[in-house]
């Protein structure tokens, strides 16, 4: 399905550059070259353009995969050959991939690209390289964009391959998506330009080869246009799925709270989004998160929508898998990773207090403060994180510590002792939070204090206190509000 002359391939690629930015004069570009019509058309037109149209240097590198020895000898040899002849800097690596295979558990076309990848990527970082362009095309664009539909992909994936992306610092950049394979080939026939062709190709055996020998064709029959069809779904797809991102970002920024690694956010708020961005929503938290991303998929997804919109409070908590958790906890929606989460008990202890001083705790994700005042010039607390002791009746040293089994306090305005589980449950505190929360104990290991929650009987401030000790508690989020 050729559109482009030969004389043409050039200039197409050059406008494709220029409108997407795919390169700046000056810039080092590393050249995945297998040999096949793709690549060696994707050499030669580079070529051309850096010594025609820009300065750009050209590192052409090649991937001896080794599954079909003879075979891959004669086509490293020949790609080695037309780099020395285009004065090209050449690069090769051979790999192992069976035994990659058998390392990683993975298929053989997935291995091989990881490999590949790894090359490519070793090959940009020693040559300082700011892209690495790859030959794919609009034939192989059809081929992906039918092989995410047939796994049941969404936007993203029906978006197939982007022109550029960023990746390890490089960008990879594919100048040959816009046309098609009938094209390439004509080139290289056009310039004389020798290539190899991979005898793998014609095994059906591979779902890329099935694609591209049985079903698109098949398919082909109902609609003569398909290809080029399948690569407008994909740009257009794609400019929605960008801008769908967008979005969905904007709604982070504004709904999510980035508390010590926790994102939290509220259940009123996210039940009046969009189903669309509900699910994406889910899906960007789990991305920031070390979840089990290979198989972050729409049910898992959906799970997690499904239960946060169900109608009656409840608290509850879901494995995701990789360590992500999410858990709902009254009217709030908490994704974290349990393996960063506080882990057992901490303690600090103040034998004496100065004057004034701070004490940092980060296992609670905040500071203590205290000044000693007299009893009329010292400010009044105006809220629960905030809390003043006579002096004189304060038994040091000081303990700040996490709860622990069993804890009790008597609590200011309250009859009698009360369990700090209770209190929690009563103010309801989120459990995940409960372990993070500070109690300030005195010597006998009374509860004085539990900042932001509830304030003791102990060391109360009287008529006849003369000296005060005022303390706050300061919270500290680890990244801000996203």
């Amino acid at each position: 399905m050729g559109t482009t002359k030969p004389t043409g391939v050039v200039q197409e690629v050059l406008a494709l550059a220029r409108d997407h930015s795919l390169w700046s004069p000056g810039d080092r570009i590393v050249v995945a070259v297998s040999g096949g019509p793709d690549s060696v058309a994707l050499l030669h037109i580079l070529h051309e353009i850096s010594v025609v149209h820009m300065p750009l240097q050209l590192i052409c590198a090649h991937v001896h995969h080794g599954f079909r020895p003879e075979e891959s000898d004669a086509e490293a040899e020949e790609v080695r050959h037309m780099a020395r002849k285009l004065e090209v800097p050449f690069e090769m690596i051979r790999v192992d991939v069976p035994a990659y295979m058998k390392e990683s558990g993975k298929g053989p076309q997935e291995a091989a690209r990881e490999l590949r990848y790894a090359f490519l990527h070793d090959t940009a970082a020693k040559w300082a390289a700011q892209h690495i362009a790859m030959a794919h095309h609009g034939d192989d664009q059809a081929e992906t964009v039918l092989l995410h539909l047939l796994r049941g992909s969404g936007p993203a994936g029906l978006a197939g391959m982007r022109l550029t992306r960023k990746e390890k610092n490089v960008q990879l950049i594919r100048p040959l998506l816009r046309m098609y394979k009938a094209d390439l080939i004509e080139f290289c026939k056009f310039y004389n330009l020798s290539y190899v062709t991979d005898s793998t190709n014609l095994l059906s055996k591979y779902r890329r080869n099935a694609i591209r020998l049985d079903v698109l064709p098949f398919l082909g029959q109902y609609n003569e246009q398909l290809t080029p069809s399948l690569n407008r779904l994909a740009e257009t797809m794609a400019e929605e799925n960008d801008f769908m991102e967008a979005s969905t970002l904007a709604v982070y920024e504004e709904l999510v709270q980035l508390d010590n690694g926790r994102h939290m956010f509220s259940i009123a708020s996210y039940r009046k989004l969009s189903v669309a961005l509900q699910r994406r929503l889910i899906k960007l938290i789990l991305n920031y998160l070390p979840s089990d991303s290979e198989n972050l998929d729409f049910r898992k997804i959906e799970t997690v929508r499904l239960r946060l919109l169900q109608k009656r409070p409840s608290t509850w908590s879901l494995d995701l898998g990789g360590g992500a958790v999410g858990v709902r906890e009254y009217d709030q929606a908490v994704l974290f990773d349990r393996t960063q989460g506080v882990m057992g008990e901490w303690c600090y202890g103040l034998d004496v207090l100065p004057i004034s001083g701070e004490l940092e705790l980060p296992e609670a994700g905040g500071i203590l403060r205290w000044q000693r005042t007299s009893c009329s010039d010292g400010p009044n607390p105006s809220n629960e994180e905030e809390a003043c002791f006579d002096a004189d009746e304060l038994a040091l040293p000081l303990t700040i510590r996490s709860r622990l089994p069993g804890d009790t306090m008597y609590v200011m305005g309250l009859n009698g002792r009360k369990k700090v589980k209770d209190i929690f449950i009563d103010e309801k505190i989120p459990p995940s939070l409960r372990p993070i929360i500070p109690v300030v104990c005195d010597r006998s290991g009374a509860i004085l204090w539990i900042p932001g929650v509830r304030r003791s009987v102990h060391a109360a401030v009287q008529k006849h206190t003369s000296s005060v000790i005022y303390m706050s508690w300061q919270r500290q989020e680890s990244s801000g509000h996203r």
